[in-house]
């Protein structure tokens, strides 16, 4: 008998165990009950033992049936056709990134074939291979890229994808702040926000709206294509005029201030602020709440209704500051830690820009080049 048990195959196995009791093919069959025949093919390895037939043979010849089952599964994966190498870099790709949801959304080509994968990746990050993808990157140099999270790095990559490809004018800091002005004037009617989409073009920045994978906090973002296009990206993470006001403006004060132009500005959590923020972000924060509502008209609002808040003060409120008393809402829940106070009045506005702006998801998809 082989000394190792655990290289032999399943016939050679019980072959020599046949063997070493003195029995031939035959005399295992009858003992068996099937035809010698079968028991050659299992020998010669031209038939599959089964787990009833492993149980027979180990009864008869006085083994654990799981040894051979062990030895057959092990031929078994032996004798398998080897994987297609894409399969692993498939499974690198879904293990970083949400690769089901873009595949879902368009982002990349829709494919079952392993071999075709990896090029819509590469494509989609606009690098040469699926090494030099961030996050995928074994490399010892590391690009603050690296900093925002996959699933947030992906929707901001897809916000670059459609900018690119925008006609837009080249960037003024002047029409910007122009713009701005222009917007304090349609703070007051969710209606109007359909206007904001071509203040933003005629200023040369690229204004895009995609929507957020699937558990990311993404509010919004800042970059620059060239010294002479930025770019604005919203998610609409959460679709209330207070919280669009309020990320369209924070984006614009990093524009306005040049932020992002070395390396994007990715703004998770608008609405989970902290002292550990950035100084440009203290800066975007601070504007972003004084166009919603003046701090200081905010504050004494605050100090002279405190603690008892009623909706007619509210409405007369926001009709003396020409404002959508959502917008007094919104930091009125912030500062209550009471977010369903007046919430009737967090009306939603994505569907009054979705026909003036690129908007990527909930059903829109831009085709891209």
């Amino acid at each position: 008998m082989a000394g190792d048990e655990t290289a032999l195959t399943p016939g050679e196995f019980i072959r020599d165990r046949y063997e070493s009791k003195g029995w031939t093919q035959a005399d295992l069959a009858f003992v068996l009950g099937v035809t010698t025949a079968t028991v050659n093919l299992i020998v010669n390895g031209r038939r599959n033992v089964s787990p009833s037939m492993a149980k027979a043979i180990g009864a008869a010849l006085g083994f654990d049936a799981s040894t051979l089952v062990r030895l057959q599964a092990t031929q078994d994966l032996s004798q398998a056709q080897e994987p297609n190498p894409m399969v692993s870099d498939r499974a690198r790709v879904a293990g970083m990134y949400p690769l089901r949801e873009m595949l879902k959304r368009g982002w990349i080509d829709e494919t079952d074939s392993p071999e075709t994968i990896i090029e819509p990746i590469t494509k989609f990050f606009g690098v040469d291979s699926l090494d030099d993808v961030p996050h995928l990157s074994h490399a010892a140099k590391r690009t603050p890229v690296e900093k925002v999270p996959p699933a947030q790095l992906a929707w901001l990559f897809r916000v670059r994808q459609i900018a690119i490809e925008m006609p837009t004018p080249k960037y003024s800091k002047r029409r910007l702040q122009n713009a701005i002005d222009q917007m304090l004037g349609y703070r007051g009617n969710r209606e109007e926000v359909r206007y904001v989409p071509e203040l933003l073009h005629d200023a040369g920045v690229r204004y895009v709206i995609v929507e957020g994978l699937s558990g990311s906090k993404i509010d919004g973002a800042c970059f620059w294509l060239d010294p002479d296009s930025p770019v604005i990206g919203m998610s609409m993470r959460f679709n209330r005029i207070d919280n669009f006001w309020f990320v369209l403006r924070h984006e614009c004060a990093h524009v306005l201030h040049g932020h992002g132009k070395e390396v994007a500005v990715v703004d998770l959590a608008l609405d989970e602020i902290t002292a550990s923020d950035t100084n440009e972000e203290r800066v975007a924060n601070s504007e972003a709440s004084d166009f919603c509502v003046p701090r200081k008209k905010m504050e004494s609002f605050y100090n002279r209704k405190f603690p008892f808040f009623s909706e007619r003060d509210i409405l007369a409120f926001s009709t003396i500051l020409k404002v959508h008393p959502g917008l007094v809402v919104g930091q009125l829940q912030k500062r209550l830690g009471r977010y369903n106070f007046q919430r009737h009045h967090l009306v939603p506005v994505l569907d009054q820009i979705e026909d003036s702006a690129m908007v990527d998801g909930w059903g829109h998809f831009v085709s891209v080049t």
